[in-house]
C-alpha cells in the first residue's frame, strides 16, 4: 500500500514527504530534480526499487520545495534552503541520525548536508550525482528549449532513462511525472537555478563514510562527475556500473546498484527473492454460471466459454495483462500497473455482455509468489475474495488499488469495510464508477 503523504514545515514552506519501511536503519532519500512522491509508486520498477530500501530501513522520501506536492515558491531555493528542507523532513520523521541517499541533483543537497551536519549523518550514498553543472551533458539552452516545446511529453526519458526510450508505457509515466512535478514555467526556473550549483570546494570536507556510484555512459550527467566526487571526498568508495540510464531504478543492473547500496549501508545484502513480484491481480468469473450451463447444455455452454475466453484474452492483450490461468468460468490475470488492471476489468465486463452473460471482477495489488507459471500468496487470496463480493458487471477493488491509481481519472464508490475469508483484518472495498 502506498505510504501516506505528510507535510513538514521548513520556515513558511510545507514540504511533502512519505515514510515507509520498518528496518533498523534510517535513510533519507533525496530524489532527482522533478518528482511527485505519490506518482512514483505508479511505476513498478521504481516502486520495486524503493521497496528494496524498505526491507532494511525506515525511509523518508520527499518533494523538494517548488516541486511535486510541496508548496510552490516565488523564488526557487538555493542549496541551503533545500538542505533546510531535508533537515525538516528528517526532524518530522523523528530521525536523529540518518544515512543519506542522494540521486542526481539530490546528491548535491545530501553532500552539503553531510558536510554541514556530520553528527547527524551516518553514511552518504551519491548515485549519478555531481558537484557542478559543468558535468551536465546538455546545455541550459537545450533544457529550456525542451521545457518550452515538449514539457510533459516524456521526451526527456532519452536523457534520464535512455534504455526505456522505446517503452511507450514508461514514457507515458515519465511524461506524467514531468506534469505532476512542475509546470513548464516552474521547470524552467528550476533548471536555471540548478545550473548555478557548484559544491566542488566543499566535498573535500565530508568526513562520513561515502559511497559514490555512477553509470559509465550516463546520458544526463557525465561519469566524470562521479569520478570527481570519488576522488575529492576523503575515503570515498567508488563503484562504476555499465549503462546509459541516469536514474538507478531502471536498467539491467538496477538490482546490482540496489545490492551495492544495501551492502554499503548494512554490511551485507539479503538475496533478492526472484520468486516474489509486486503485481495487480485480477479475478473474473461468470455470474450465475451454474444456472446458465444447465439451461444451455454441455455443448452450447462450452462454445460460450470459448467465446468468453477469447474475448477476455483479446482485452488482456490491449491492456498489457498477463493471463495466469482460467478458473473454470473465470480468469486470473496480473498487471504491472493497477490503473491498467482496473480499466481492463471494466473493458472485459463490457466485452462479455453482448454474449448474453455478465461477469464480476475484483482486483488487488500486492506481492505475489511466482510458482512456475502460476502465482500464489496472500495478495492472490485477497483478489479472489474481492471478486466474490462483486455483483453482475461490477468491478470491485481493494483500498490498496484505489490509493495506487489516484490521479488516473478513475472514480470509485465506497462499499465499506468487509471481512475477507481467510484474510486477517477488515478491508475497505471500492466499486469502480463507470
Amino acid at each position: 500500500m502506498q505510504p501516506d503523504t505528510r507535510y513538514a514545515k521548513s520556515g513558511d514552506v510545507h514540504i511533502a514527504y512519505q515514510v515507509f519501511g520498518e528496518g533498523p536503519l534510517n535513510v533519507v532519500f533525496a530524489p532527482p530534480g522533478f518528482t511527485n512522491v505519490e506518482h512514483w509508486w505508479d511505476e513498478p520498477e521504481v516502486s520495486r526499487w524503493l521497496l528494496r530500501l524498505a526491507r532494511y530501513a525506515r525511509v523518508v522520501m520527499f518533494d523538494k520545495r517548488g516541486t511535486g506536492l510541496s508548496d510552490r515558491v516565488a523564488d526557487y531555493p538555493g542549496l541551503d534552503q533545500r538542505m533546510d528542507d531535508l533537515r525538516a523532513v528528517t526532524d518530522a520523521a523523528g530521525m536523529e541520525q540518518v544515512a543519506l541517499l542522494g540521486i542526481s541533483e539530490g546528491g548535491t543537497m545530501s553532500a552539503l548536508f553531510a558536510a554541514t551536519y556530520p553528527s547527524r549523518c551516518r553514511a552518504l550514498v551519491l548515485c549519478n550525482a555531481y558537484s557542478a553543472s559543468t558535468f551536465a551533458l546538455s546545455t541550459l539552452g537545450q533544457n529550456l528549449d525542451y521545457i518550452e516545446r515538449d514539457w510533459g511529453s516524456g521526451g526527456s526519458v532519452a536523457r534520464y532513462a535512455a534504455s526505456r526510450v522505446n517503452d511507450c508505457a514508461f514514457k507515458r509515466w515519465w511524461g506524467k511525472n514531468e506534469r505532476v512535478s512542475n509546470s513548464p514555467a516552474g521547470a524552467a526556473a528550476y533548471a536555471r537555478m540548478n545550473r548555478q550549483i557548484d559544491i566542488s570546494d566543499i566535498v573535500s570536507t565530508i568526513r562520513v563514510p561515502t559511497l559514490v556510484i555512477h553509470r559509465t555512459d550516463d546520458r544526463n550527467i557525465s561519469v566524470e562527475g562521479g569520478r570527481f566526487l570519488a576522488t575529492h571526498i576523503p575515503g570515498a568508495r567508488y563503484l562504476e556500473f555499465p549503462g546509459v540510464d541516469h536514474i538507478p531504478f531502471v536498467g539491467d543492473n538496477a538490482d546490482d546498484i540496489a545490492d551495492a547500496i544495501e551492502e554499503f549501508l548494512t554490511g551485507s545484502h539479503a538475496p533478492v527473492a526472484a520468486d516474489r513480484v509486486l503485481a495487480t491481480v485480477l479475478f473474473t468469473d461468470i455470474v450465475g454460471s451454474t444456472e446458465k450451463a444447465a439451461a444451455l447444455g454441455d455443448h452450447r455452454w462450452h462454445d460460450l466459454l470459448d467465446s468468453h475466453h477469447t474475448a477476455i484474452r483479446r482485452t488482456l492483450s490491449r491492456f498489457r495483462g498477463r493471463e495466469i490461468k482460467t478458473t473454470g468460468d473465470g480468469v486470473l490475470a496480473t498487471f504491472d500497473g493497477p490503473a491498467r488492471g482496473v480499466r481492463c476489468a471494466c473493458a472485459i465486463a463490457d466485452e462479455i455482455r453482448p454474449l448474453g452473460i455478465e461477469v464480476r471482477a475484483g482486483l488487488h495489488t500486492g506481492e505475489c509468489e511466482v510458482i512456475g507459471d502460476d502465482i500464489g500468496g496472500i495478495a492472490v487470496h485477497i483478489g479472489a475474495r474481492v471478486a466474490a463480493l462483486a455483483g453482475a458487471s461490477e468491478v470491485l477493488v481493494s483500498g490498496t488499488v484505489k490509493d495506487l491509481v489516484a490521479g488516473s481519472g478513475l472514480r470509485f464508490g465506497d462499499r465499506g469495510n468487509h471481512s475477507l475469508k481467510g484474510v486477517p483484518g477488515d478491508w475497505r472495498i471500492f466499486a469502480v464508477e463507470r
